[in-house]
C-alpha cells in the first residue's frame, strides 16, 4: 500500500516531532458492513489531507443511533467525527423515543456517496424474483423472516413498504451491520435482505429486485421494483458529519479534506470497485440535503404510523 498503517505512521510523525492529535472517525455500524468499507476507504486519504492519523473506530447498536449518539456528545473540537449512511441521522431521530441527539446536534462536513438499494437472497433459498418473495409472504407470513440493519433504517423501512402494498406480513429481524446479516445468510437464520449492491458479488448472493428508478448496468438482466408492480424507490447515501459547535475554520479543513480525499484516483477506483456511486456536496449543500431528507423521513413515519406500529 502507498501509505503506512495509521499506528505506524503515528510513531514516525511523533519521532519527527511534536506528535498531532489524532482523528477519530466513529463508524456507526459494525466492521465488514458497505459503511465501514467505504470509512476505512477515505481513512488514508483523509489522514494524508489533514497531516494527521485518522483512526476508524465502529461504535455499533441500535441501528446506528448508539455511535452517533457518542458522535454527536463528543467535544467540538475536531478531534471526533462521524461517517453515516441516511438511517441514524434522518430517519432514527424521528422512528425512535428518547434518543440523546437529534439533526440540530450533527454539522454536516461533506456528502461521499449514494448508494442503489436491492433486495437479494442466498442462491440457496428458493426465492428469484418478488412474486416469490410475495408468495412465500403469504404463505408463511410471520414464519418468513427478513433481515435489516436495524429497525428504523432503510433495510427495515423499505421492506415494511413492500409488505404493505402486497398486503403481506413477515418477521423483522435486526442485526447490527449487513456484515452480521451476511453471517446470518451462510447460517440459514434469515433469506431475505435489502441492502447496498456491493454484497450481491461479495458474498455470491441472488439479486431480486433494484429499489432504482431504472435498471442498474451492472446487473442488467436485474428488474426494478417498479416492474414487478411495486413503486418503491430508495437510496443509501452517506457522509461526514461532526458535532455541533465545531470552529468555522476546523469544519472548513475538514471539508476540504473530504472533499480532496473523495477526488482521489485510489479512493476514486475503490469506490467503484464495492459500487459505491460517489456524490458530493459540499458542507451547505449537504447540511441543506440532510434537513430536507430527514424532513420526508419523518412524513413518511408519521404517515405510515412506523413510529408505533413497528
Amino acid at each position: 500500500m502507498r501509505f503506512l498503517p495509521t499506528v505506524m505512521a503515528a510513531a514516525l510523525l511523533g519521532a519527527a516531532g511534536p506528535a498531532l492529535a489524532q482523528v477519530q472517525m466513529l463508524v456507526n455500524f459494525a466492521a465488514g458492513g458497505p459503511t465501514d468499507i467505504v470509512a476505512r476507504m477515505m481513512q488514508n486519504e483523509m489522514s494524508a489531507a489533514l497531516g494527521q492519523p485518522v483512526v476508524v473506530r465502529n461504535v455499533a447498536g441500535a441501528a446506528g443511533t448508539i455511535g452517533t449518539a457518542e458522535a454527536a456528545r463528543a467535544r467540538p473540537d475536531g478531534q471526533t467525527i462521524l461517517f453515516s449512511p441516511v438511517g441514524p441521522v434522518a430517519i432514527q431521530p424521528h422512528f425512535r423515543r428518547g434518543l440523546s441527539y437529534s439533526i440540530d446536534s450533527l454539522a454536516a462536513i461533506c456528502q461521499i456517496a449514494d448508494s442503489p438499494v436491492v433486495m437479494m437472497t442466498p442462491k440457496t433459498s428458493g426465492l428469484r424474483t418478488v412474486a416469490d418473495v410475495v408468495a412465500r409472504g403469504r404463505a408463511q407470513g410471520q414464519g418468513f423472516p427478513f433481515a435489516s440493519t436495524g429497525a428504523g433504517t432503510i433495510p427495515h423501512i423499505a421492506q415494511v413498504a413492500l409488505m404493505r402494498l402486497a398486503n403481506i406480513e413477515m418477521n423483522h429481524v435486526p442485526y447490527r451491520g449487513s456484515g452480521e446479516v451476511m453471517l446470518a445468510f451462510q447460517q440459514g437464520q434469515v433469506q431475505l435482505f435489502t441492502d447496498q449492491t456491493l454484497l450481491i458479488r461479495q458474498y455470491d448472493l441472488h439479486p431480486i429486485a433494484f429499489l432504482t428508478q431504472a435498471r442498474n448496468p451492472d446487473f442488467p438482466q436485474v428488474p426494478t421494483m417498479r416492474e414487478a408492480g411495486y413503486d418503491l424507490v430508495y437510496t443509501i447515501w452517506s457522509g461526514l458529519y461532526a458535532p455541533a459547535g465545531v470552529p468555522e475554520a476546523v469544519m472548513a479543513r475538514l471539508e476540504a479534506a473530504c472533499e480532496r480525499a473523495i477526488r482521489h484516483p485510489d479512493v476514486v477506483a475503490g469506490m467503484a470497485r464495492v459500487a459505491q456511486p460517489i456524490l458530493h456536496r459540499n458542507r451547505a449543500d449537504f447540511a441543506a440535503f440532510t434537513r430536507s431528507e430527514s424532513e420526508k423521513f419523518r412524513a413518511l413515519i408519521e404517515a405510515a404510523g412506523l413510529r408505533s406500529a413497528e
